[in-house]
């Protein structure tokens, strides 16, 4: 019966799902930081500042996240002198590919605040720095929540793609459970199952979230 290989099998692969969770949180907190920094150095009128994050966000926007998986991985173990292992290795990888992506819609979200407000803040006395985290930030972050939303979902589907170098996260142990059970159709569909639950669930919190936001805004 196929409740029967998903039951027997249920806890194993709820481990890797665990992990799958695990990855996608410490890649969307890491990825969001380096992310924002990124972005504000995008809108630096300080030259050097704005052509390395642009070179660095364009560079990685243009690259596979599967190869870059690989190249910390493989290569920066040949660098180093010692391997990174399999987790260190998808999250280091995870949190810089992201990090291109978040700085794009950091980015869009800032320049999306009015530039009246900036220059009035300016005009009463605050700081570079106090006009961004008490003016421009949080405005900001009301404007992002469903680009920042809709990459949250694509990259917690893409923790699917560090199966490839051996992480037994959730896809991978449904793998490893179908390589033994040989039951594909029913343990797909369970995989394809769950992703669509987290998914789909996210996007109606999401739309939830962005009600209430109108709703207030008004």
């Amino acid at each position: 019966m196929a409740d029967h290989v998903i039951l027997k099998n249920l806890q194993f692969m709820l481990g890797g799902l665990a992990l799958t969770f695990e990855l996608a949180v410490i890649a969307l907190a890491g990825g969001l930081l380096w992310g924002t920094i990124l972005g504000m150095g995008r809108l630096s009128s300080i030259r050097w500042i704005y052509l390395a994050t642009s070179i660095y966000v364009h560079f990685f926007r243009s690259q596979p996240l599967i190869l870059v998986i690989f190249w910390f991985y493989f290569l920066v173990p040949i660098l180093v002198g010692k391997p990174l292992g399999a987790f260190a290795s998808a999250i280091i990888a995870f949190v810089l590919f992201e990090a291109a992506y978040f700085a794009e819609i950091v980015r869009g979200g800032v320049q999306s605040v009015p530039g009246g407000q900036v220059l009035a803040a300016r005009a009463s006395g605050l700081s570079y720095f106090q006009v961004q985290r008490h003016v421009v930030l949080p405005q900001a972050l009301r404007n992002m929540v469903p680009a920042l939303a809709t990459q949250s979902v694509v990259l917690f589907q893409d923790t699917s793609l560090a199966y490839v170098i051996g992480l037994r996260e959730f896809l991978r142990r449904v793998n490893l459970v179908d390589s033994r059970e040989v039951r594909s159709v029913e343990l797909y569909l369970f995989a394809a199952a769950v992703y669509f639950i987290f998914c789909f669930g996210w996007s109606l919190a999401n739309r939830r979230l962005e009600r209430n936001r109108g709703g207030n805004s008004c």
